[in-house]
């Protein structure tokens, strides 16, 4: 089975990695499709983000990192996928991913979508958050992998210019 987990990542956090890892145990292949959007503004770039997933699962030998724009149902054909991984924290995020889910099957009959449930310990855990931890100067090291703290903390260092 090939799987796709599609997102940002921006940046991956821990709670990302863990749904990784779980996906790696029930797929044969999983790529990690990092999204370019150019209608989105992100803090790190495409390559950025690309670079420190790799990092991230370089030890997880059926896990690779890609990178895409445009639709998902375009790329599930593209990668011959099986599913989509979609990993879901809240209520909130399960309803969305739902709609997702729908909507990504009307344009596809043969995508099917399945849900991770976040590990209790993540549920807080969030990209916007840690990134904005992070510009505030706060510590983000129970929020990211060691791997790629130092990236996160870079990407922020600049607080000392920043106005009230």
């Amino acid at each position: 089975m090939i799987a796709l987990y599609p997102g940002s990542f921006d940046p991956a956090t821990i709670g990302h990695l863990d749904v990784i890892k779980r996906a790696s145990l029930i797929s044969d292949k999983l790529l990690v499709a990092v999204l370019h959007n150019a209608n989105k503004a992100t803090a790190f770039t495409l390559d950025e983000r690309v670079e420190m997933l790799k990092r991230l699962t370089h030890k997880l030998k059926n896990v690779e990192v890609i990178s895409f724009s445009g639709l998902l149902a375009d790329l599930f054909v593209k990668c011959k996928a099986n599913a989509i991984i979609r990993g879901v924290r809240t209520i909130s995020d399960y309803e969305r991913e739902l709609v997702y889910a729908s909507a990504n099957r009307s344009i596809n009959e043969k995508i099917e979508s399945l849900f991770i449930p976040a590990d209790p310990a993540y549920l807080h855990i969030s990209s916007t958050i840690v990134k904005e931890a992070a510009y505030f100067g706060g510590d983000v090291s129970k929020m990211v992998s060691p791997e790629i703290i130092g990236d996160v903390k870079k990407k922020f260092a600049v607080k000392d210019q920043r106005e009230d």
